[in-house]
């Protein structure tokens, strides 16, 4: 069975800068098929506004990049996976990207926000797959494939 890694919006919006950095390395894996990349539909929508606000022109050559790397958009995760993921990020639009994650049964979060995510102790302890950088799944995901 193939890796699960989901993307958030801070680390989908870092295949665009640098070109060669982590996260983009996450989507040849995806587009080569030993992953499965999955994002929210929140995701999307939040990065798409951030390209408007800050990149534009960018939004053409991302969203070739998605299509290539077959991404797959999670359900809306359900209000009470919301609530509990709310308790652990104090924050509505983490929270609900979380949830999605979460009940996506991904193996892996990839993020860059570390004031929500990569630095919450509470929220490591308290769900079933690690949460950590494009760099941190890279090296996370070689170990998976020599144990």
């Amino acid at each position: 069975m193939k890796v699960r890694a989901f993307l958030d919006t801070s680390a989908l919006f870092s295949v665009i800068w640098p070109a060669e950095g982590g996260a983009r390395m996450i989507l040849r894996l995806s587009e080569a098929g030993a992953i499965n990349l999955l994002v929210s539909s929140l995701v999307l929508r939040e990065l798409e506004n951030a390209l408007r606000r800050k990149a534009l022109r960018s939004l053409g050559s991302l969203a070739l990049l998605l299509d290539k790397s077959n991404l797959e958009v999670s359900p809306n995760p359900k209000t009470e996976t919301i609530e509990k993921s709310l308790s652990l990020t104090h924050h509505p639009g983490d929270a609900n990207i979380l949830a999605a994650a979460w009940e996506s049964n991904v193996d892996f979060l990839v993020t860059l926000d570390r004031k929500h995510f990569l630095e919450n102790k509470l929220m490591s302890a308290s769900v079933p797959f690690p949460i950590g950088t494009p760099g941190d799944f890279l090296a996370w995901y070689r170990r998976h494939l020599n144990p």
